[in-house]
């Protein structure tokens, strides 16, 4: 390209961004003094030490994760979050073995974006090669890089390759002996920063006779409550009726049963906390899931949202007749 060709380009780049069009440089080249740079971890490492546990466990913690991006668009997806207006802060990539052909644009990729004064952290996970080759055998896959040899000579092989990247990583994380909630727990105490971690709740009301939640991690009965539906002027309404909730609440042990669960869920959620679950489905049965589960479920609801917990409400069956 001759001087005058570069110079036109230019110019050329001038005039599109003050029609409005967007700019392919930085917040910081392009005057958007409102655009924040998305702070990026790189998550790399050794097929099968647990690549996939720690990138989820970061999109639990609210992080954008791109899987198996090639390292030459890392810096384009960093430059699209600054342009998010804020919504993607904290970006997440996993760079693994299947993108091999793409690591020598790597080092070029991170010095392209410690010039831009991106914040990023290399997150590697190794394991042993006993360790790996038992997770191979077990879920019966050869490894990406085997080829026509045997287990071990794709860790060899792949060892090879990431050796220089684990040189460069900020945090090397050994999977060897971990167990799935023990790595959540290690990345948990490097990212989630104070806050303890978020657990989130869907209360569900069903039917007993349209079958059980297939997602559910909890079941409650309700069933023992009598029923509204052979109270004639409650039949029509369901458990959103503040009628129907009354007469649900006013008998006998309905108010002790919803006081006595959320104190058992409390605890429950505490342990899920420190194992790492984030997400809970409470299913709260009755005949039809019209009535009383429609009514326990608001409730229970309400007192989970009161206590810090991320909820949201489903009636699975309450339009079905």
């Amino acid at each position: 390209m001759t001087e005058r060709e570069h110079e036109q380009g230019h110019d050329r780049t001038d005039r599109a961004d003050g029609a409005g069009h967007v700019s392919t440089g930085t917040p910081a080249e392009t005057g958007d003094s409102t655009a924040a740079i998305p702070e990026l971890v790189i998550i790399s490492g050794m097929s099968g030490a647990g690549r996939s546990t720690a990138a989820k466990c970061l999109e639990d913690l609210g992080w954008f994760v791109v899987d198996n991006l090639p390292p030459a668009l890392i810096p384009t997806m960093v430059e699209l979050g600054a342009r998010s207006q804020g919504n993607v802060a904290r970006i997440a990539v996993v760079v693994d073995v299947r993108g091999r052909r793409f690591f020598d644009n790597l080092r070029e990729s991170l010095a392209d974006l410690e010039a831009k004064g991106v914040t990023r952290r290399i997150v590697f996970l190794e394991s042993s090669d006993d360790a790996l080759v038992r997770r191979f055998e077990s879920v019966r896959r050869p490894h990406p890089l085997q080829g026509d040899g045997r287990i071990v000579d794709g860790i060899a092989a792949e060892r090879d390759l990431l050796r220089e990247l684990r040189g460069d990583a900020d945090l090397v994380i050994d999977t060897s002996s971990l167990n799935v909630h023990e790595l959540r727990a290690k990345m948990d105490a490097q990212f989630a920063g104070d806050e303890e971690p978020e657990l989130r709740a869907t209360v569900m009301s069903f039917g007993y006779k349209y079958g059980l939640p297939v997602d559910a991690d909890l079941v409650v009965d309700c069933r023992f409550l009598p029923n509204p539906h052979w109270v004639p002027e409650l039949r029509p309404f369901t458990g959103l009726n503040e009628e129907v909730s009354a007469y649900v609440f006013d008998q006998p042990g309905a108010k002790e049963f919803l006081n006595q669960y959320t104190e058992l869920l409390q605890l429950i959620a505490a342990g899920y906390r420190r194992e790492g679950k984030r997400y809970v489905t409470i299913a709260v049965g009755c005949t039809g899931g019209k009535h009383r589960s429609v009514a326990m479920s608001e409730k229970l609801s309400a007192r989970l949202a009161s206590e810090g917990i991320e909820t949201v409400l489903v009636h699975r069956d309450m339009g079905r007749e």
